[in-house]
């Protein structure tokens, strides 16, 4: 099977947040509108997330959808942290909506209600009826494509489009927090991951 051509579907960039006794989000490609009178969408999310098991405790989710100048520390907190292990939101600038958190700096944002739930082998599908919404400060929203080609970043392992990829052999800088790798003999001092933010202690040179 040819993975590559999926890529050739139209995915965005989205953070999905749920709050129950705590609050927590993560980072989605594949969120679908599916239905237009009443407003349905649909939200793939991984077995092993957290936020899977709060939207299925509190039945509502929120969506902010990315912007392609989103703060990097947002795509390396939600994408590639637990919010087992922290609270994603903190430092983050964000707005109470209906009761759920969404970004501050968005093209958008949604609360859903879902109203259904489909079981897949690694993810489940909420669907969810849109009770609530508002208008974005960021024009451009980033899509899956633009994250690859551009920036250069990768998949993780719980999203539903990852695709274990073999390349040539080279060395490269690897991000320890998010996975981003550039192609330099020497990093700049001053360099930062343009994903998550990272410093350059958060890199490892390795043998590709």
């Amino acid at each position: 099977m040819k993975h590559k051509v999926l890529r050739n579907l139209s995915y965005g960039m989205y953070v999905v947040g749920a709050k129950d006794e705590k609050e927590n989000g993560c980072i989605v490609n594949t969120v679908v509108q599916i239905t237009s009178d009443p407003a349905v969408i649909s939200v793939s999310i991984n077995h092993d997330n957290y936020t899977n098991e709060l939207i299925k405790k509190t039945k509502k989710f929120s969506v902010s959808i990315l912007g392609e100048q989103v703060d990097p520390k947002i795509i390396g907190t939600f994408g590639y942290q637990s919010g087992r292990d922290l609270n994603k939101y903190e430092n983050i600038e964000t707005e109470d909506l209906s009761g759920l958190p969404v970004l501050k700096d968005s093209c958008g944002t949604m609360i859903c209600r879902v109203i259904n739930i489909v079981e897949t082998t690694t993810h489940t599908i909420f669907l969810g009826e849109v009770i609530s919404s508002t208008e974005g400060n960021m024009d451009q929203p980033m899509t899956y494509r633009y994250y690859h080609e551009v920036l250069k970043g990768k998949s993780p392992k719980n999203a539903p489009t990852y695709v274990e990829e073999s390349t040539p052999k080279k060395t490269v800088w690897k991000c320890k927090v998010c996975g981003y790798e550039v192609e330099m003999d020497e990093l700049p001092s001053d360099y930062r991951c343009p994903i998550c933010g990272q410093p350059i202690t958060a890199f490892e040179r390795i043998e590709k």
